[in-house]
C-alpha cells in the first residue's frame, strides 16, 4: 500500500470513529477493530503519534523524543526542592575528593610489605591544586592517588602534616578547570544551624556522600592534654572515610574538616570537625614549609582536672603546677623550677594546661614574654624568651 492509500483509509477510519464513539457496544467493537487494522496495515514501518515514534522491530528510531514536560535540568527544579542544602551541595560537592593511600606491614623477615589501601577525603581549596584533609589519612605517606569528583584519578603529593592538629595538605597538579571550595567562617557559626558534611563513608564506593543535620555545639574538647584547639560538634552522620571531608553551612561555605566521630556503642550523632578558623593558620605553614612551628615554653604541667584524673589531691587556687622543666628549654634558664605554679603569661590568667597553651600558640619563636609563677607562696614575673619547639613536641 503506497503513501496516498495510507492517508485515504486513516481518513475513512477517522469518520468512522467519530460516529461510533459514543454509540453503542458494537460501535465500541469496530473501534478496536479498526485499531487492530491499523496496526496491521503499519507492519514494519511503524505506527505514528506525532513526535513520537515507536522503535522498528530490530533498531531503535532516531527520531524518538523525550514526552513533552520531561526536563533533568537541576536548576529548573521547583523552588520547594531547589533548597539551601541542594545549593550548597551543588557549590562544594566537586571540590570533595577522595584520597587513597598505600598501607605497609613488616613480614616475618622484616620486609616491608604493602597489605592493603586506606581512603579517606579532602577539600580542593585554591585551583593551584591543594588540598587540604586529615594528617591520620595521609600519615606515613609521601605520594596519594586523589579520586577528583569528575571520575578521574590523579597521582597526589603530601606537602606537609601536623599530628599535633590531625591536619594535611596534598598538592595535585593546578587548572583553572579545577572545582574549589569556600572558606567560611567557624567563629560565626549558631548553634541549631545547619550542617551538612560531604566525603567518601566506607570508600570510594559511596564518594560524595552528603549528609544533614545541625550544629550541635562549639568548642568541644575531647582530649584536655593534647587536643590543640576546641571542636564543632554536629549530628550530620560521619562515618569512617569522612574524615578529611568538609562540614558546609546552608549558605555553601566549608567551616570545618571532618575529624573524629565518637564510636560507642549507643552512642549516636556525635561527630566532630576542626573549625576552618583554626586550620588556615595551620594549612599556610604546610603549604610554605612542610610543617608547622610552634613557640615552645619548656615546661611539663598539670591543672586540678589532670590532677583530679590521676587521684591527686589539688588544693591550689588557680595556675597550673609545674611537674618538670625540659634541660636547656626556655624556662630552664629562669628560676622557675617544678613545684612551682604559673599563674599568668603576659597578665592573661591561667587555670588549665589547655589555657596554657592556648596563649603559646598565639606567639611564634622569638616572642619574649612575661610569665608569672608563685614560688614558695610568693608571685614573681620573669621574662621568657620562646624558642622552637622540637619535633617530638610539635
Amino acid at each position: 500500500m503506497d503513501r496516498e492509500d495510507l492517508d485515504r483509509k486513516l481518513k475513512e477510519n477517522g469518520e468512522a470513529m467519530k460516529e461510533t464513539s459514543h454509540g453503542s457496544k458494537s460501535g465500541r467493537m469496530k473501534i478496536a477493530a479498526l485499531a487492530l487494522s491499523m496496526l496491521i496495515i503499519g507492519g514494519a514501518g511503524g505506527c505514528y503519534f506525532g513526535d513520537f515514534a515507536l522503535p522498528k522491530k530490530g533498531g531503535a528510531s532516531s527520531s524518538y523524543q523525550l514526552p513533552q514536560g520531561t526536563n533533568k535540568k537541576m536548576e529548573d527544579l521547583p523552588a520547594v526542592r531547589n533548597t539551601a542544602v541542594v545549593q550548597a551541595v551543588k557549590e562544594v560537592g566537586p571540590a570533595i575528593v577522595g584520597i587513597t593511600t598505600r598501607v605497609y606491614d613488616r613480614d616475618m623477615f622484616n620486609r616491608r610489605v604493602e597489605v592493603g589501601q586506606s581512603v579517606g577525603s579532602g577539600v580542593l581549596f585554591d585551583k593551584k591544586g591543594y588540598i587540604v584533609t586529615n594528617n591520620h589519612v595521609v600519615a606515613g605517606s609521601k605520594d596519594v592517588n586523589v579520586s577528583l569528583s569528575n571520575g578521574k584519578t590523579v597521582q597526589g603529593k603530601v606537602v606537609g602534616t601536623d599530628p599535633s592538629t590531625d591536619l594535611a595538605v596534598v598538592k595535585i597538579d593546578g587548572s583553572d578547570d579545577l572545582p574549589v571550595a569556600s572558606f567560611g567562617d567557624s567563629d560565626a557559626l549558631q548553634v541549631g544551624e545547619t550542617a551538612i558534611a560531604i566525603g567518601n563513608p566506607l570508600g570510594l564506593e559511596f564518594q560524595g556522600t552528603v549528609t544533614v543535620g545541625v550544629i550541635s555545639a562549639l568548642n568541644r574538647s575531647l582530649d584536655d592534654i593534647d587536643q590543640r584547639f576546641r571542636l564543632i560538634q554536629t549530628d550530620a552522620a560521619i562515618n569512617p572515610g569522612n574524615s578529611g571531608g568538609a562540614l558546609v553551612t546552608a549558605d555553601g561555605k566549608v567551616v570545618g574538616i571532618n575529624s573524629a566521630k565518637i564510636a560507642k556503642e549507643g552512642v549516636e550523632g556525635m561527630g566532630f570537625a576542626i573549625p576552618i578558623n583554626s586550620a588556615k593558620g595551620i594549612i599556610q605553614q604546610l603549604i610554605s614549609s612542610g610543617k608547622v612551628t610552634r613557640a615552645y615554653l619548656g615546661v611539663y604541667a598539670a591543672d586540678k582536672d589532670i590532677a583530679q584524673r590521676y587521684g591527686y589531691d589539688w588544693d591550689h587556687d588557680g595556675g597550673v603546677l609545674v611537674m618538670k622543666v625540659a634541660s636547656r628549654s626556655p624556662v630552664s634558664l629562669t628560676d622557675i623550677r617544678p613545684g612551682d605554679y604559673i599563674l599568668a603569661i603576659d597578665g592573661q590568667s591561667i587555670d588549665t594546661v589547655k589555657g596554657m597553651r592556648d596563649i603559646l600558640d598565639t606567639h611564634k619563636p622569638g616572642d619574649r614574654i612575661k610569665v608569672t609563677y608563685e614560688h614558695n607562696g610568693r608571685k614573681v614575673d620573669t621574662e621568657v624568651l620562646l624558642a622552637s619547639a622540637p619535633e617530638s613536641n610539635q
